[in-house]
Parts: structure tokens; sequence; C-alpha cells
């Protein structure tokens, strides 16, 4: 009979576990993030070469602006990097978002009002990769948005570590 009411507490357990995780889950700010006609990303470039990467030197960084030409606020969200050794983090005149990379979520989400812009800025760490890394690389920086004519931007950047 302790068996049989052990049991049964695992199966309850683990409906209820499961169903906490599945409501945290879907409980992200950017579900309720509505696309629009009004907000227009104009954007002068999406990619980007640096190319020679000095291995020992300067962490390689870029930073893009992100305009919003439409008459509804733009909304920036679900920011990843294609590599953990690439950070991403976006400025808009009234917040910092946390650096985001290749893992993980985030609830953030920036908002650029009609006729202003954020920026993108970049940092790639060549050295994460150890002393191995070297050659060349491409990087992509994925940016989703609540304008219906871009709903999701692709950065691309390129260049070759090199040891000297």
């Amino acid at each position: 009979m302790n068996e049989k009411k052990l049991f049964i507490a695992l199966i309850i357990g683990t409906i209820l576990l499961l169903g906490g995780s599945v409501a945290v889950l879907s409980s992200s700010g950017t579900s309720a993030i509505t696309v629009t006609q009004n907000a227009k990303v104009e954007i002068q470039e999406k990619t980007f070469d640096w190319g020679q990467i000095e291995y020992n030197g300067p962490k390689a960084s870029k930073t893009f602006v992100i305009n919003n030409s439409g008459s509804e606020t733009l909304k920036l969200f679900n920011i990843k990097t294609s590599c953990t050794c690439t950070s991403a983090q976006l400025i808009t005149v009234d917040k910092k978002s946390p650096l985001f990379a290749m893992h993980g979520g985030s609830s953030w989400v920036g908002e650029v009002a009609p006729g202003k812009e954020a920026k993108l800025e970049i940092v790639f760490d060549q050295t994460f990769h150890g002393p191995s890394g070297v050659g060349p690389i491409q990087r992509f920086i994925t940016v989703e948005t609540n304008a219906a004519d871009n709903p999701k931007l692709e950065f691309n950047l390129k260049g070759n570590v090199v040891k000297n």
C-alpha cells in the first residue's frame, strides 16, 4: 500500500513540476509584443569585415545603428549571437540591455521611439577559443522586431584571427 501511495505522489509531483516549468517559460515578456505595420526599421549596414584581428590585441568591436523611421515604437528583443565568444548589447535613448550571447533567453525589450535610433554594440573575443582559434571567423547576431516588414534582423561580421 505504501508503494502505491509513493508512486501516486511521484506522478503528481512530476505533473506539478512540468506544469510549473511550462508556466514559467511561457510567461516571457516578449510574448505580448504585437507586430505593427507602423514601426519601420532602417539600417545603413548589416555586414562588417574586421580584416586582420590580432590574437593578442584588443577585442574586436563594431557598433551598428538601428533607426525607427516609422510612426510607432519599434521594439527590439530576443537578441542572440552565433557563438559564445561574441556578445551583443543594445543601447537605446533610455536603456542599456544586458549582454547577450549565444545561449540563454531574456524577456528584455528595447524600445525605439519614432525618429530615434538604437545602437547594437558587438564585441568579439578572439582569445575565447584559445591559441588554436586562429584563422577566418564569421559571426552572426540576430535581433527580432515588432516591424511587420522586418521581423528579424541579421548582422554578419567576419575577420581573420592572426598571431604575430
